[in-house]
């Protein structure tokens, strides 16, 4: 694996599109015509797809695509955390939102199988099938709390975050000792909770982990949906009480609001920019990055700035994603040859 990036190094959030043969294959399963060992045979061919696609796109950090998660984001660890019982479902009816997730009760104290989530053997898997510079991803406390009950047996939904920051930090250790060296959490800008509260969360899940971090903060993403009021200023400066080198933010979708913040709120920290509207169906071209990307450096150094989507590509078809990945890419290099000319 090398080591060097060049300048404005492009990456992804985590998530790809995925194949239509996923989907397929995720319901014979569940209809009881797939076994366990089919499923785990086209997982395999998922992450070697989204491998293969980022790599033909020209990305420079890549992840597994997080192909191995079959339903959202946390939802596929949901089934397998014990002691949380599922809530009834208010709305089922009509147009969907984020009223009509499942949510769940805590009855006891949380815990996860003695394998943990398997983000271990995923990024083993990755880094066995590459050569570029790989990402490890996991959702935060916050996102893990975020659909639990605290019920009696926590006191709010803090405390449920707090214990999923214990059970994260085992995770992420692990990932460490695998080889991991560069890890992203990723959490929701839920406005009910404070920056300086984010910040300690990610410091408890984060503790001892050796690794360069980054810090994903999420407006929602499910089916291209937002979810909470999209304005980071709220935020600062009490998220810099993170120890996160990295701080990923979404722009493109913003049509590049608070860019400006990093000039204010940067603190030498590296900025992962979302200059990629994964929320819009629209065709994002090679010119359409660079000009976001030239908007990013007007307000942050140029050696502190990783270029990756807003957010990941879950809930977008395949080729859309491919298309934006291919546009990343060569918006980043206008933008590099540009700044070469200067020099």
């Amino acid at each position: 694996m090398t080591d060097s990036l060049p300048l404005l190094p492009t990456s992804v959030i985590g998530s790809h599109g995925k194949p239509g043969w996923w989907f397929a294959s995720v319901k014979a399963f569940e209809a009881g015509d797939f076994g366990p060992g089919d499923l785990d045979e086209m997982f395999d061919d998922a992450v070697d797809t989204a491998i293969r696609d980022m790599e033909a796109a020209g990305i420079d950090v890549i992840t597994d695509g997080e192909a191995r998660r079959t339903d959202g984001y946390v939802d596929t660890y949901y089934k397998i955390i014990k002691n949380i019982a599922p809530l009834p479902v208010a709305r089922k009816a009509g147009p969907w939102g984020y009223d009509m997730q499942q949510r769940y009760e805590a009855v006891g104290r949380i815990e996860t199988p003695p394998a943990g989530f398997g983000l271990v053997h995923d990024y083993e898997y990755l880094k066995a099938r590459t050569s570029r510079r790989v990402k490890a991803t996991c959702a935060g406390p916050l996102t893990f709390g975020s659909r639990i009950h605290p019920g009696k047996a926590y006191k709010g939904v803090v405390d449920v975050a707090e214990r999923f920051a214990e059970v994260i930090n085992q995770e992420l250790k692990g990932l460490v000792a695998a080889g991991a060296d560069w890890i992203q959490l990723d959490e929701p800008a839920r406005g009910s909770v404070s920056g300086e509260e984010m910040a300690r969360l990610f410091n408890l899940a984060t503790e001892g982990v050796t690794a360069r971090l980054g810090f994903h903060i999420c407006f929602g993403n499910r089916f291209g949906r937002s979810r909470f009021l999209r304005s980071y200023e709220p935020y600062f400066p009490g998220l810099l009480k993170a120890r996160a080198d990295e701080f990923v933010l979404e722009f493109a979708g913003r049509e590049m609001a608070e860019a400006e913040l990093w000039q204010k709120y940067g603190d030498g920290r590296g900025l992962g920019a979302g200059v990629i509207d994964v929320k819009g169906f629209n065709q994002d071209t090679a010119e359409d990055v660079a000009r976001r990307i030239r908007k990013v450096l007007q307000h942050c150094p140029v050696e502190k700035v990783t270029l990756n989507p807003d957010c990941g590509f879950g809930w977008s078809p395949r080729y859309l994603c491919n298309h934006k990945l291919a546009s990343l890419a060569a918006g980043a290099k206008l933008v590099r040859a540009e700044l070469t000319g200067k020099r």
